[in-house]
């Protein structure tokens, strides 16, 4: 049997049976620690500071009516109570009698407990913060602002509405931030600004797949935002970060919402009324005004979103993802997740002939074969071909994908090379620096090979998705290469931070470079060039390409724009749905109109050219 009083004679606010001694009906009403300064809750019920003479745990005084409990209970045969020991008064000196563990007041987190809020035991638990704010105001606002717009906004396609949908998220997030009492780092701010920049490339580009690149790398850099991290781990971790705290998120924004609707249910009502009222009045005059004009009515119209039963629920899932989002986002920023506390151990240290003799004879390797690209780079292309065979084209075509390979597989051995190393002291750096610094200056004139094959691949066959894509991989390789030879020289604090930039910046100089734009300028130099031109593929891009497309002579323009033109037939989205790129390309086809050429298209084929016909061996699949 457990000593413990019953759950009734614990709670303050009970009064004690009858007879009962302060041991056993009083309880100290104080904080966590369970002081007996506080008040003390007597026989009777009332709360008051114990007198000198009450009876408490130790102590010895004796309340008035002791002796005649004693008396009471031998007469009814009851065994005496025990003797507690002798404590001073209170007021005889400092000491400051002490109220037993189960006789004191149940603390906060017990309580919470008892209701089923259980502290964090998920496996993210050590690397959040022990404590989370209730989620304010103004949170709150922007967190419904973020569900509205992306229900409203996003349904009829991408364009400046991600912008628009971004800014309330963001704003949420500061102030979940600021009342976490967190402040605004620099680096924070460079993802954040990195981030809305990215954003920027849905709003310029018509084309899917750069537009796909930003959005994602747009969701990694505001992650990172969100968590502050720095290490290898926290950067690769805290990228994808941000989905960790969807499902807590969510709790911790009910939570809030309860508690301030608990707290200010007045002022909920007041809320919602004057929201119903402004509502109903925007709507009645927005109609009057409309029906009376039809300026304004257009005006209306094309600011008001369609909103249609039809859509509804694509709509909703739109409002909850904007809304779960944007509450992963203000928990983030709350009560981030330190992904830097995972920690990766380094490797085993080898000695210095161990490590270093498979690198220098990687290194010879990598000096023989850059002694030769130097020579081909120089310009002796035409005894290469002589010895080989080959054309030039397909001596670039046959060495890209490998020199390609050869430079991320450089960056694998690095990486491997720096968990080995030895560390025994400057000796071991000064070997493992220059050994490294090596081979990534000679992986540097691999990269400039291999860009420079590309080059004269593309001048045979054409750019195209795939190729400026890789081109544009092996040449950010190229950028993470510097990164590691500044590293090895200032330090690699920020190394991970630094390629981290690189990405980003790489991602959005690629969608501002309107890639399709690109491809299709190349071609129609090409074909000014006397070359010959592929309309097959290039009536395949996107509408980023009709500037270019558009300069063609007849019949190869319009058989290069038809399927575009009957895709911007269509009726057109909403100015916050609409990119630049489209309606850019819109604007130029009204002006100009495809003309029908009928079946000449077709006879055309794939690859056409006026001037020289149809030539089966300048086709290439890539």
């Amino acid at each position: 049997m457990s000593d413990q009083p019953s759950d009734e004679s614990s709670r303050p606010g009970v009064p004690p049976e009858p007879g009962a001694t302060a041991e056993s009906g009083s309880a100290a009403v104080g904080d966590a620690g369970g002081s007996a300064s506080g008040p003390v809750r007597g026989p009777e019920g009332e709360t008051g500071v114990p007198s000198p003479g009450a009876s408490s745990e130790g102590g010895t005084g004796s309340p008035p009516g002791a002796s005649s409990e004693r008396a009471d209970r031998a007469e009814a045969g009851l065994p005496a109570r025990a003797a507690t020991s002798p404590v001073p008064p209170q007021n005889a000196g400092p000491d400051v009698p002490k109220v037993p563990a189960y006789l004191r007041t149940p603390q906060r987190a017990d309580a919470r407990q008892r209701r089923g809020h259980q502290p964090q035991t998920d496996a993210l638990a050590r690397l959040r913060a022990a404590s989370v704010p209730v989620i304010g105001l103004g949170t709150l606002w922007s967190v419904l602002a973020t569900a509205l717009f992306s229900a409203l906004l996003l349904g009829e396609g991408l364009g400046p509405n991600l912008l628009i949908v971004a800014a309330p998220a963001a704003l949420g997030a500061f102030f979940a931030a600021r009342s976490a009492g967190r402040r605004l780092r620099p680096w924070t701010a460079v993802w954040a600004l990195g981030g809305l920049a990215l954003l920027a490339v849905p709003a310029l580009r018509e084309a899917g797949w750069p537009v796909f690149l930003a959005m994602v790398s747009a969701l990694a850099l505001g992650s990172l935002a969100l968590h502050g991290s720095r290490s290898w781990p926290g950067v690769l971790l805290g990228s994808l970060g941000l989905f960790s705290s969807l499902g807590t998120g969510v709790l911790w924004g009910w939570r809030g919402v309860r508690a301030r609707a608990d707290d200010s249910r007045g002022r909920v009502r007041t809320v919602v009324r004057t929201t119903v009222v402004a509502v109903v009045l925007l709507i009645v005059f927005g109609a009057l005004f409309a029906s009376a004009d039809a300026a304004f009515a257009d005006l209306l119209g094309s600011l008001t979103p369609d909103v249609s039963v039809g859509g509804s629920p694509w709509r909703l899932f739109l409002f909850a993802l904007g809304l779960a989002g944007a509450l992963a986002a203000a928990h983030s920023a709350a009560a981030p997740v330190r992904w830097d506390g995972i920690t990766v151990r380094p490797g085993t240290a080898r000695s210095r002939v161990e490590w270093a003799l498979p690198l220098i004879v990687l290194n010879l390797l990598f000096a023989a074969f850059v002694t030769l690209q130097l020579v081909v780079l120089l310009g002796g292309y035409d005894k290469v071909m002589e010895e080989t065979g080959l054309k030039p084209a397909e001596y670039a075509r046959q060495g890209f994908w490998q020199l390609l390979w050869a430079t991320m597989l450089t960056l694998v051995v690095i990486a491997l090379a720096l968990r080995r190393a030895p560390r025994g002291g400057p000796g071991d750096r000064t070997l493992v620096r220059s050994v490294l610094g090596a081979l990534c200056v000679l992986t540097l004139v691999v990269v400039a090979s291999a860009l420079r094959r590309m080059d004269l691949y593309v001048d045979a066959f054409g750019l195209t998705r795939l190729r400026i894509s890789v081109a544009a991989v092996e040449l950010w390789l190229g950028v993470v290469l510097v990164l590691i030879l500044a590293a090895g020289v200032f330090g690699a604090r920020l190394l991970p931070r630094a390629v981290a930039v690189s990405v980003a910046a790489g991602v959005l100089a690629f969608g501002l470079a309107s890639p399709d734009g690109l491809i299709a300028e190349q071609n129609v130099t090409m074909y000014r060039s006397d070359r010959t031109i592929d309309i097959d593929y290039l009536k395949r891009l996107s509408a980023d390409a009709v500037p270019a497309l558009n300069t063609l002579p007849e019949p190869l323009r319009s058989c290069a724009l038809e399927n575009l033109q009957r895709d911007l037939a269509r009726p057109a989205a909403p100015w916050y749905a609409t990119s630049w790129g489209e309606a850019r390309a819109r604007d130029i086809l009204e002006k100009q109109p495809v003309l029908n050429h009928g079946t000449r298209c077709y006879e055309l084929g794939r690859v056409a050219d006026e001037r020289h016909g149809y030539e089966e061996d300048s086709y290439d699949p890539h």
